[in-house]
């Protein structure tokens, strides 16, 4: 239920934030739109007061004055007449031109902010949303406003000013034709209410049905080998009838109460214009009982005429609006998930300590270069007296006391305190669910921790900007993300200035280049589909040679080798071990045959560091690297 109240306050939000962001960006565009639809719904309601004069001057027996007459005061009207209606069509192909122009600006604008938004995100945020939850919002919620903003909205501005102008003009010429029009306006309005609040509300829940249906394809497309390998099949269909059923329940309810209002306000609207008929036949029978504002209290035939025409406009706009409405409904939800996106808390960092280029005076002081010098240094402000220091980046990292939890009643970690000094290497080995990759996700501060502190070449990794904090850090993650383009692109993702022989050399260091040299097009073949067309292995050899070319002082190797063969993983180690010389290092690996040439290796269980030390003393102490090592239990 809280849910729910929480939808609903920021879908009531959204209409007027969203009225407010078409006129920051298109203000002169929906001004210029406006007149045009205030001339467009005039030239449309005061064409039929041409109905009224053409039948009363020139078709109604008596008219004086002759045939000469007649035919002038009949080229006259059609001649307005004309000259109105092409005004109207003048005004309407304006509008619709402009609004084109505006609905797709305002789209391009919206997904720029999601964007934008979305790359200053926390990591916490993806491991938190569906990932077809969020393009959702970037196709279908995008989507339904363009719909509403093209189309709904223009509509339902022309149809309030028509239906103004119309009651206007009946109140001109009868009041109690007008209110007979009231009384079924009152109806209608009833109907619409009553079946398009019900189509609205199943329309917004269809947009979520299909929210979660979309989540839940990319989840398991994504996860089709695993759902083979275990036979899973068939409760994956299971699972996914469930929600295309509840889509189906939805839509289906949705267009079932938007298609019966149509034919109901149809009908409604022919009896209105046969009633309107008539009681205006009766009228003319007794003048008297006409009351207008026409100063006259006769009605005639051209006015009934033109009556019978305002009362089909009013009841076909009514009809207009009452289908606009479930769009309007689907296009205020669609905002509000874009909104509620571009709203989410963006990662804070509070750092203020910044990575730069250094050199080395005659004395040994750091001093900031405005060029490349393969020399870096921490450029520490100190706010207490405005002094800056400088100092060398060379890859000490030190945990001490360290507590975190993804959630507060929960930690993951408990008191954890190691270092890594200088060109070591350290090793995390342990079951799975640990807190191995944990520890490496607070180093980099994609999670920041609950007590304790984390100090990078002394200082407080707090205070080190998060974008030159990960600079300074290389990291090979178990599981490789690829981009479109090629292969010397993907290497290049690593350090973005990098020459082609640099990409080359990283990919020689780490021996990626034996297989990329016998690809069909070499360094320029092209990937798509996350590397579908490599192996496992090479994606792997890949991700490896975009951490090599980065340079970095600092490396983090999450299962790195994991995908790849023994034969294959021969080679590499020997590339691992030059790219790690003289770099700090944080391994994690099942693989204990490569962690033993480690400094240190941290055993974990449960978040705790039960054993620590290099191969040779743990083994000594035949405790659970021991066993792990001599396979009296494996990892989990």
């Amino acid at each position: 239920m809280k849910e729910k109240k929480e939808n609903s306050r920021i879908e009531n939000g959204s209409f007027p934030r969203l009225v407010r962001y078409l006129f920051r960006h298109y203000a002169p565009h929906l001004v210029t739109v406006m007149i045009c639809i205030v001339i467009s719904a005039c030239a449309s309601v005061v064409a039929t007061v041409f109905l009224q004069r053409l039948i009363d001057e020139c078709i109604t027996p008596g008219i004086t004055g002759g045939m000469a007459s007649v035919w002038d005061r009949l080229l006259s009207i059609l001649i307005s007449m004309g000259m109105i209606y092409l005004l109207g069509v003048v005004a309407a192909f304006t509008y619709t031109r402009i609004m084109a122009i505006v609905t797709q600006g305002t789209l391009m604008h919206l997904r720029e902010d999601m964007f934008d938004r979305m790359e200053t995100l926390p990591i916490k945020y993806f491991d938190t949303h569906a990932h077809g939850d969020i393009m959702s919002t970037y196709t279908n919620d995008v989507d339904t406003l363009r719909q509403m903003i093209g189309q709904s909205l223009p509509q339902i501005f022309q149809v309030s000013l028509t239906i103004l102008s119309i009651i206007c003009l009946m109140l001109y010429y009868s009041l109690w034709l007008t209110l007979v029009v009231f009384v079924f306006a009152g109806i209608m309005f009833f109907v619409t209410k009553k079946f398009g609040g019900a189509s609205s509300r199943y329309m917004i829940a269809q947009q979520r049905s299909l929210a979660d249906e979309e989540g839940f394809i990319e989840e398991i497309m994504d996860g089709q080998k695993v759902v083979k390998v275990f036979c899973h099949e068939e409760e994956s269909k299971e699972d996914f009838l469930k929600l295309n059923d509840q889509l189906f329940e939805d839509g289906t309810k949705a267009h079932i109460y938007g298609n019966i209002l149509g034919p109901i306000l149809n009908n409604l609207g022919n009896l209105l214009y046969v009633l309107v008929a008539v009681v205006g036949a009766l009228l003319i029978g007794f003048d008297v009982m006409n009351i207008g504002f026409a100063g006259t209290a006769t009605i005639s035939a051209g006015i009934i005429v033109s009556f019978l025409g305002m009362a089909r406009q009013f009841s076909q706009t009514i009809g207009q609006v009452s289908m606009q409405v479930s769009m309007i409904a689907m296009g205020i939800a669609g905002a509000g998930r874009i909104f509620e996106l571009i709203d989410e808390e963006p990662e804070h960092d509070e750092g203020y300590v910044t990575l730069v280029n250094a050199t080395k005076d005659l004395q040994g002081n750091l001093t900031e270069s405005d060029h490349v010098t393969g020399l870096w240094a921490w450029k520490h402000p100190h706010q207490a007296d405005g002094t800056v220091t400088y100092t060398e980046l060379k890859g000490d990292i030190q945990l001490a006391h360290v507590d975190f939890g993804y959630v507060p009643e929960k930690m993951v970690l408990h008191d954890i305190s190691l270092y890594a000094k200088p060109g070591q290497k350290i090793a995390f080995v342990g079951a799975t669910g640990a807190g191995k990759t944990t520890i490496t996700n607070l180093i980099n501060r994609f999670y920041d921790i609950e007590d304790g502190k984390v100090r990078y070449d002394g200082i407080n990794i707090n205070k080190i900007k998060k974008p030159d904090l990960r600079r300074s850090l290389g990291i090979v993650l178990q599981d490789v993300n690829l981009f479109t383009g090629t292969v010397m692109d993907n290497i290049r993702y690593g350090r973005l200035d990098a020459t082609d022989e640099e990409c080359i050399a990283a990919a020689k260091l780490t021996n990626a280049d034996s297989f990329i040299t016998r690809l069909p097009q070499g360094y320029q073949t092209m990937l798509t589909g996350n590397g579908a067309n490599l192996s496992q292995g090479q994606r792997q050899l890949l991700s490896i040679a975009r951490a090599a070319v980065a340079d970095p002082p600092c490396m983090i190797l999450d299962e790195a080798t994991s995908s790849i063969d023994t034969r294959t993983e021969a080679l590499v180690q020997n590339g691992m071990d030059n790219l790690m010389e003289g770099r700090t290092v944080f391994v994690i690996a099942h693989r204990l045959s490569t962690v033993r040439n480690s400094k240190a290796i941290m055993v974990l269980d449960h978040g705790r560091i039960i054993e620590r030390g290099d191969h040779d003393s743990l083994i000594a102490q035949k405790g659970t690297y021991y066993q792990l090592y001599t396979g009296a239990f494996e990892l989990e």
